[in-house]
């Protein structure tokens, strides 16, 4: 099965890795003939500079190659979001998406999909900090800041870095059934996420690396008290901030509501509890702080596009 990952100067390292080793362990599994055959096309011939000073070695430059494969995936990098290609390039590209029966992007190389005109009217998703830079960029599409990856017919786009593999693990079920990206998920040590259902944000990422911060003091409360009926009233006496204050200096560092946090703190908790637990679904309602399984059904529906149960079945490991 042929693939061609397109990789420019300025690429991310592990947009490149992350996808070339999910397939080269599909590989292991498969008989010969069934192989994932990778070609790296590049701007040039030698070779590739990424972001972080790695160079990769390439099989061809595109302006001499015109094989369409099973799959042409795009790898992105911090500077694509500015980055112009040249006609010739976008050209290229469009030419062999149209030959291709799939055609992907990794993270926010989807804006070279873009400037090649192959996003007109499409659902499409990138790394969250550039999803609204994209929808600016390209108005014709319908951009999907919280998934992980998304699925527009034959067009695959997913979030940043990592996402990669969750793409591509997708794309390994979809050829070759669930149990396959499952075995290559356990063989890279990473999550399987099927249908990319979940959102990118999770709370913890809003932490970040100061633990006495505002948002660092509040996850602490929030997760010590995890089952409790939390009040904004109470989450601001607990760290010290009078309650219109608290929701305004909160909103800013975290870039959500106090609310909101609470329930994705919650959601975060009842995700471990389905994948790794039989426990019944108002257990988990209860120790997560929804109280009911109605209220949790609601709010996952809400955050996740999809209901506790249906997460169970795509996500619990049966072994």
């Amino acid at each position: 099965m042929k693939l061609t990952l397109v990789v420019l100067d300025g690429v991310q390292a592990l947009d490149v890795a992350g996808p070339l080793d999910v397939f080269a362990e599909a590989n292991r599994f498969l008989p010969k003939q069934d192989h994932y055959e990778i070609t790296l096309v590049g701007g040039r011939a030698d070779g590739v500079m990424c972001s972080s000073g790695m160079e990769f070695k390439v099989h061809h430059d595109y302006l001499n190659y015109a094989v369409d494969g099973e799959l042409l995936l795009v790898a992105g990098g911090p500077r694509y979001p500015e980055y112009r290609p040249e006609p010739a390039f976008s050209q290229w590209l469009s030419q062999r998406a149209y030959g291709a029966r799939r055609v992907g992007a990794v993270c926010n190389g989807v804006f070279l999909l873009g400037h090649a005109g192959l996003l007109v009217g499409r659902e499409i998703t990138t790394h969250w900090d550039h999803a609204q830079r994209l929808s600016e960029q390209f108005p014709g599409t319908h951009v999907r800041p919280d998934k992980i990856f998304v699925r527009d017919g034959n067009l695959f786009t997913c979030g940043g870095v990592t996402a990669g593999i969750d793409l591509c693990l997708a794309l390994i079920a979809e050829d070759w059934g669930h149990d396959l990206a499952m075995k290559v998920a356990k063989q890279l040590i990473v999550y399987i996420r099927r249908d990319g259902g979940q959102s990118q944000y999770s709370p913890y990422l809003a932490v970040g690396p100061d633990e006495d911060s505002l948002v660092a003091r509040v996850l602490k409360y929030v997760t010590d008290h995890i089952s409790d009926d939390l009040s904004i009233e109470e989450i601001a006496d607990a760290v010290g901030i009078s309650r219109r204050t608290f929701s305004r200096a909160f909103a800013k560092h975290a870039q959500v509501t106090p609310s909101v946090f609470v329930d994705q703190v919650r959601i975060d908790f009842a995700r471990k509890l389905l994948e790794e637990t039989d426990v019944p679904l108002k257990t988990v309602a209860f120790r997560c702080g929804f109280h009911n399984a109605t209220r949790m059904r609601m709010i996952f529906s809400r955050q996740l596009h999809t209901t506790p149960k249906q997460y169970r079945e795509r996500f619990r490991d049966k072994q």
